[in-house]
């Protein structure tokens, strides 16, 4: 039996079509009138958690405390990215997270790209058990009047109402195109990348009419323009009406930007980073002024015992599966550096290195392919456990066995490291293969593959054949420069027991080859 097979839970719990464009929402019964027209607004945010499941007793800890000190109310929300990303997530497909969502208590949640991970009817099974509304603008099943969720949500807090609209990137029916098309490549749900702003712009008036006196959007666009994309700052220009801008996507460090709006107002446009690197804190004061600013986690003294304890539960199930050790490394090997900076995104790294020989070695191939935003965690100096090799690579994507021409080949580089120096999730890590990325020009030369039977490298050959080990999700995203390959093997294992595989069975458990990164990619100014 799979990991995947073990850990999984029937999904029975189906969500239909709102049939609401805007849902309404009242807090608890609070204190006395006057009481309530003293007291500011605060609302706790986070964006791209990734699965980093000791965030939450700090985050509910902080809104306890600030209730207990009765000078606010207090609310929680979340801009998405929060199902996967790593082991809890990846062992439960997202049912680990939505169980320690629920004992926090949430106020409104939008989704990401990565809650589409497990496909549409497991995100529709899951969200409902956060107990906390779903908006959505832009989220519709193809051919449907109405969108999945409502797009937007009224809650109150004392004599404040607070509109919250959502909103995710269309950039999600690209990089998740499995849960967006069948296997014939027929729609099956759309985000709507045409209409974003007059869905958003529809929503924000609508909570208007219900009597917002704020409207919030939750936006899971990110701070740049992927794809001819929208993004959040692009968003802000387009709309009137908003009061603030919680975003997410691109993990950004972002305490406070200053967007003007259609009507040239400023609005604040704010991220987290990701994996509760902080929690944001937007402050609505007693006369009506906005603010925002972020907390980083290593500072909040508080905790809630009762999401600790659920936190501690969950680690001791997947103790109980992953814990088998499969190797030793007295070094770490890096997906990022210790400020959180995806070093795999815009970069070899050791990691890198380690996982696309695993990709190699397993298909049989001349070329080990792995995209960098596939990597999601180190694994740090130590035993190494098969736990870590799936948190390095959480995504139950399959691996697939392809050929490609150099032509094909050497395009593929050229889209995939397009962006640099900028963080790209389709960064190629690489083996069997070595190239120059030139970073002001963008040009790749000096392409080289490693012949199998002498172990040397060689020029690419545009009009040559080669065979390429890669996940089914690299090979159908990423611009589509490999998507029309032909498949030469379509196997059934996901990505980190190949990983497991190779550290236990070829490498003997011994990493020591990766100790630094091995010169595979060459980056000149």
């Amino acid at each position: 039996m799979t990991l995947m097979q073990l850990s999984r839970r029937s999904a029975t719990l189906l969500l239909g079509v709102s049939l609401t464009v805007c849902a309404a929402a009242k807090s608890p019964d609070g204190p006395s009138s006057s009481s309530k027209r003293q007291k500011t607004v605060v609302i706790l945010y986070e964006n791209d958690v990734h699965c980093a499941i000791d965030g939450y007793a700090k985050l509910a800890g902080l809104r306890d405390a600030i209730v207990a000190a009765d000078t606010a109310c207090v609310g929680i929300v979340s801009s998405g990215d929060f199902l996967n990303g790593a082991l809890p997530g990846t062992i439960s497909t997202g049912q680990y997270i939505v169980d320690l969502m629920r004992r926090v208590g949430y106020d409104a949640v939008t989704p990401g790209n990565h809650e589409f991970d497990f496909g549409v009817p497991r995100m529709a099974a899951l969200l409902p058990q956060i107990g906390a509304p779903v908006v959505c603008a832009n989220l519709y099943k193809e051919g449907a009047l109405q969108p999945f969720y409502p797009a937007c949500v009224l809650k109150t807090y004392g004599e404040k109402r607070v509109g919250y609209v959502g909103v995710c990137t269309p950039a999600s029916m690209v990089d998740e195109a499995y849960a967006f098309f069948d296997e014939n490549g027929r729609k099956r749900y759309d985000l709507r990348p045409d209409d974003i702003v007059t869905l958003v712009q529809h929503a924000v008036d609508s909570v208007r009419q219900a009597g917002a006196d704020y409207v919030v959007v939750l936006s899971h666009l990110g701070e740049v323009n992927f794809d001819g994309f929208i993004d959040s700052h692009a968003l802000v220009g387009k709309l009137s009406g908003i009061d603030a801008v919680l975003d997410g996507h691109t993990h950004s460090v972002v305490p406070r930007d200053r967007v003007q709006d259609r009507n040239q107002r400023p609005v604040p446009v704010t991220q987290t980073g990701t994996q509760f690197a902080h929690i944001g804190k937007l402050l609505i004061s007693a006369d009506g002024r906005i603010s925002t600013s972020l907390i980083p986690i290593k500072d909040i003294p508080y905790s809630s015992p009762l999401v600790t304890a659920t936190a501690d539960s969950i680690k001791r199930l997947i103790s109980a599966i992953t814990g088998e050790v499969i190797g030793q490394n007295d070094f770490e090997l890096v997906a990022a550096d210790s400020l959180g900076d995806w070093l795999v995104r815009k970069g070899e790294t050791n990691l890198g290195d380690l996982c696309a020989d695993a990709v190699r070695e397993h298909c049989g191939a001349d070329i080990g392919l792995v995209n960098g935003g596939g990597i999601r965690n180190n694994i740090p100096a130590g035993t190494i456990t098969f736990g870590d090799a799936v948190n390095a690579l959480p995504y139950d994507d399959l691996m697939c066995k392809i050929e490609v021409s150099g032509e094909m080949l050497l395009n593929m580089l050229k889209k995939c490291t397009e962006r640099y120096p900028q963080k790209d999730g389709s960064f190629p890590q690489v083996s069997g293969l070595r190239f120059t990325l030139h970073a002001g020009s963008h040009a790749v030369t000096d392409v080289q593959v490693m012949n199998r039977t002498t172990a040397q490298y060689e020029p690419l050959q545009p009009g040559c054949n080669y065979t390429v080990g890669v996940s089914d999700y690299y090979k159908s995203g990423f611009g589509g420069t490999l998507k029309n390959a032909a498949l030469i093997e379509q196997t059934t294992e996901v990505t980190y027991n190949v990983l497991s595989q190779y550290i236990k069975n070829t490498l003997k458990g011994d990493v020591s080859a990766y100790r630094a990164p091995q010169g595979r990619i060459i980056i000149e100014d």
